[in-house]
Protein backbone atom coordinates (compact mmCIF):
# COMPACT_ATOMS: atom_id res chain seq x y z
CA UNK A 1 0.00 0.00 0.00
CA UNK A 2 1.08 3.47 -0.81
CA UNK A 3 -0.39 6.86 -0.30
CA UNK A 4 2.37 9.48 -1.50
CA UNK A 5 1.19 13.48 -1.28
CA UNK A 6 2.66 16.04 -3.16
CA UNK A 7 1.70 19.87 -4.09
CA UNK A 8 3.31 21.15 -0.93
CA UNK A 9 5.46 24.23 -0.23
CA UNK A 10 5.79 27.91 0.62
CA UNK A 11 2.66 30.10 -0.38
CA UNK A 12 1.78 33.80 1.01
CA UNK A 13 -1.48 34.20 2.91
CA UNK A 14 -3.91 34.68 0.81
CA UNK A 15 -2.80 32.23 -1.68
CA UNK A 16 -3.14 28.52 -2.93
CA UNK A 17 -1.71 25.27 -3.40
CA UNK A 18 -3.35 22.40 -4.51
CA UNK A 19 -2.61 18.94 -2.84
CA UNK A 20 -3.04 15.74 -4.65
CA UNK A 21 -2.52 12.05 -3.15
CA UNK A 22 -1.89 8.92 -5.31
CA UNK A 23 -2.93 5.83 -4.36
CA UNK A 24 -1.85 2.33 -4.96
CA UNK A 25 -1.87 -1.56 -3.53
CA UNK A 26 -5.32 -1.48 -2.40
CA UNK A 27 -8.66 -0.96 -3.61
CA UNK A 28 -9.00 2.89 -4.03
CA UNK A 29 -12.70 2.87 -4.46
CA UNK A 30 -13.86 1.14 -1.58
CA UNK A 31 -12.08 3.43 0.63
CA UNK A 32 -12.93 6.78 2.16
CA UNK A 33 -10.47 9.72 1.97
CA UNK A 34 -9.00 11.98 4.26
CA UNK A 35 -6.50 15.07 4.82
CA UNK A 36 -4.66 15.48 7.77
CA UNK A 37 -2.82 18.04 8.94
CA UNK A 38 -0.30 18.59 11.99
CA UNK A 39 1.77 21.93 13.00
CA UNK A 40 4.57 21.62 15.10
CA UNK A 41 3.73 20.65 18.96
CA UNK A 42 0.01 19.90 18.32
CA UNK A 43 -1.80 16.96 17.71
CA UNK A 44 -3.00 15.65 13.93
CA UNK A 45 -6.11 16.83 13.27
CA UNK A 46 -8.68 16.21 10.67
CA UNK A 47 -9.29 18.96 7.61
CA UNK A 48 -11.50 16.83 5.01
CA UNK A 49 -13.10 13.75 4.20
CA UNK A 50 -14.89 12.60 0.68
CA UNK A 51 -16.51 8.96 0.56
CA UNK A 52 -15.57 6.29 -1.62
CA UNK A 53 -17.99 7.89 -4.66
CA UNK A 54 -16.78 11.24 -4.04
CA UNK A 55 -21.01 12.17 -3.48
CA UNK A 56 -20.07 13.50 -0.03
CA UNK A 57 -17.39 15.59 1.32
CA UNK A 58 -16.93 16.60 4.87
CA UNK A 59 -14.82 19.62 6.41
CA UNK A 60 -12.97 20.38 9.55
CA UNK A 61 -14.57 24.00 10.67
CA UNK A 62 -11.47 26.01 10.12
CA UNK A 63 -11.50 25.19 6.44
CA UNK A 64 -14.77 24.95 5.39
CA UNK A 65 -15.50 27.47 1.94
CA UNK A 66 -11.51 27.74 1.49
CA UNK A 67 -10.72 24.04 0.84
CA UNK A 68 -12.16 21.62 -1.42
CA UNK A 69 -11.75 18.02 -1.07
CA UNK A 70 -12.10 15.66 -4.25
CA UNK A 71 -11.67 12.40 -5.33
CA UNK A 72 -10.80 10.79 -9.01
CA UNK A 73 -11.30 7.31 -8.85
CA UNK A 74 -10.14 6.14 -12.26
CA UNK A 75 -6.95 7.50 -11.49
CA UNK A 76 -6.52 6.52 -8.22
CA UNK A 77 -6.10 10.07 -7.06
CA UNK A 78 -7.69 12.64 -4.23
CA UNK A 79 -6.72 16.29 -3.92
CA UNK A 80 -7.52 19.11 -1.75
CA UNK A 81 -7.78 22.42 -3.63
CA UNK A 82 -6.86 25.29 -0.92
CA UNK A 83 -7.71 28.27 -1.13
CA UNK A 84 -7.45 31.97 0.97
CA UNK A 85 -4.43 30.10 2.95
CA UNK A 86 -3.93 31.50 6.57
CA UNK A 87 -0.55 31.35 8.52
CA UNK A 88 -2.39 29.01 10.64
CA UNK A 89 -2.90 26.54 8.06
CA UNK A 90 1.13 25.76 8.23
CA UNK A 91 1.89 22.03 8.80
CA UNK A 92 2.89 18.54 7.50
CA UNK A 93 -0.46 17.63 5.37
CA UNK A 94 -1.14 13.96 5.17
CA UNK A 95 -3.75 11.56 3.22
CA UNK A 96 -5.44 8.81 4.56
CA UNK A 97 -7.62 6.31 3.52
CA UNK A 98 -10.73 4.39 5.69
CA UNK A 99 -13.48 2.34 5.03
CA UNK A 100 -15.55 5.63 5.87
CA UNK A 101 -14.94 9.24 5.80
CA UNK A 102 -14.44 10.00 8.87
CA UNK A 103 -12.76 13.27 10.74
CA UNK A 104 -11.09 10.88 13.67
CA UNK A 105 -7.25 9.71 12.60
CA UNK A 106 -7.90 6.23 14.23
CA UNK A 107 -10.65 5.59 11.75
CA UNK A 108 -7.97 5.23 9.05
CA UNK A 109 -5.91 2.13 8.18
CA UNK A 110 -3.56 3.65 5.69
CA UNK A 111 -1.79 7.11 6.03
CA UNK A 112 1.01 8.49 3.57
CA UNK A 113 4.29 10.26 4.79
CA UNK A 114 3.00 13.90 4.27
CA UNK A 115 3.51 17.27 2.46
CA UNK A 116 4.50 20.45 3.92
CA UNK A 117 2.71 23.45 3.53
CA UNK A 118 3.80 27.03 4.96
CA UNK A 119 1.67 30.07 4.84
CA UNK A 120 4.19 32.81 5.10
CA UNK A 121 5.33 36.48 3.65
Amino acid sequence: VQLQAFGGGLVQPGGSLRLSCAASGFSFDDYGMGWFRQAPGKEREFVAAVTWSGGSTYYADPVKGRFTISRDNAKNVVTLQMDRLKPEDTAVYFCAAGRLALPRPAEYDYWGHGTQVTVSS
